[in-house]
């Protein structure tokens, strides 16, 4: 697909001119095998002893809500985990993937020189596990969010295949540039199918597929959406969010609740 980058390019740890013309037109863009082997192993390795061990902060799936979400705790599969939050404090193999430098020039290709990572939005490990997923509608992450300016990348690393029938995320080309009237969300502000103008915006939208290792950028002002999984293996992702740095939080909202970390300049 055009937002990938290939194989064997010269500037491998860095966004060509033309990948970042593309993330700016699209509001995505994929690195294949950004993240190596070990990496990822370790990463999941860590996961799968949190999950083990119910590890808190936890976001299980029955929070949401969502269409496939058990009912309670209590109910069959209300124990599913939808997310470990805090994936940064989880273990050095985290910290170490903040100070990747392929992930820190490529950040301050799109964000400018200054970045920051928030702890308070995402910085966690999404876990779509089979039978008890949920569905997830078209929706921006930015709703969530409170910051002068809606100008934030999320960086999603996939630690195993992502494909459609797995859940991997699908996302809607340019949406990050466009205007929608409120007439066009539902009460939780997530883009309705049944409206008119709605569906061809829908239906340009592209499955992020990924293997281990690749990394989704996406713009927070980009829709996307994603299914239960309706295979019978968990999907693991590790997504951080990260803004510029005059672009803060606003005081009082959540968004400024929790420190934040400068991410590491890498010399050319």
């Amino acid at each position: 697909m055009a937002q990938t980058t290939e194989e064997g390019k010269t500037f491998a740890d860095r966004f060509t001119e033309d990948e970042v013309q593309l993330f700016e037109r699209d509001g995505f863009i994929i690195v294949r095998g950004m993240g190596d082997v070990d990496l990822c192993g370790n990463m999941l390795k860590s996961t799968l002893e949190d999950l083990a061990r119910e590890t808190e902060p936890i976001e299980f799936e029955t929070d949401v809500h969502y269409p496939g979400s058990p009912e309670s705790l209590n109910s069959e599969g209300g124990r599913t985990v939808r997310r470990l939050k805090q994936a940064h404090s989880r273990g050095t193999v985290f910290t170490d993937w903040l100070s990747n430098p392929g992930l820190c020039r490529r950040l301050a290709q799109i964000l400018g020189p200054d970045v920051v990572m928030p702890l308070a939005h995402h910085n966690c490990i999404m876990t779509k596990h089979p039978r008890y997923s949920s569905d997830t509608g078209w929706h921006r992450d930015i709703r969530y969010w409170s910051y002068q300016r809606p100008e934030l990348v999320s960086v999603w690393l996939a630690l195993g295949q992502e494909f459609s029938e797995n859940g991997c995320l699908r996302v809607i080309p340019g949406t990050h540039k466009m205007e929608f009237q409120p007439n066009q969300f539902d009460a939780a502000e997530f883009l309705r199918s049944d409206v008119a103008e709605n569906q061809p915006v829908i239906e340009t939208q592209v499955y992020a597929e990924l293997n281990p290792g690749d990394v989704l950028f996406f713009h927070a002002n980009l829709f996307h959406a994603a299914t239960r999984n309706y295979t019978d293996q968990t999907k693991f992702s590790v997504v951080l969010s990260f803004r510029p740095a005059d672009n803060p939080p606003i005081s009082g909202t959540r968004s400024a609740s929790l420190p934040e970390l400068i991410v590491p300049s890498v010399p050319d």
